[in-house]
């Protein structure tokens, strides 16, 4: 089953993080999502590049509707011609399923 036909679940804070494996077989879905640590925290994180900034701004209410569909929220920052969109779990300060469901889903968000 692919990431993007799937939905978020609750998380709860003694849920734990993904396994090492199974991060890594799931991320071969999101090429272009890096996993970098920020503060000793794992997150989830791709630059989208766009011709200009109503289409980043555009770009960045989607990206919004799909986190509150989700009830997920990301990181974004938007600027002229770019988005920068980081996913992780707050709850267990790592990654969860949720946030490569999530990442998967913002990628789809370019083919619309």
């Amino acid at each position: 089953m692919t990431l993007t036909t799937q939905h978020c679940a609750a998380c709860l804070p003694d849920a734990p993080q993904m396994a090492p494996d199974e991060l890594a077989e799931l991320m071969q879905q999101l090429p272009e999502w890096q996993i970098l640590a920020v503060n000793q925290v794992m997150q989830l994180e791709r630059v989208f590049i766009f011709r200009n900034f109503r289409l980043a701004l555009d770009f960045t209410n989607r990206v919004g509707n799909l986190a509150e569909q989700e009830d997920h929220h990301p990181v974004i920052v938007t600027e002229w011609g770019k988005v920068t969109v980081r996913w992780w779990t707050h709850a267990i300060a790592g990654l969860h399923r949720n946030d490569l469901i999530c990442a998967a889903k913002t990628d789809a968000l370019l083919a619309d």
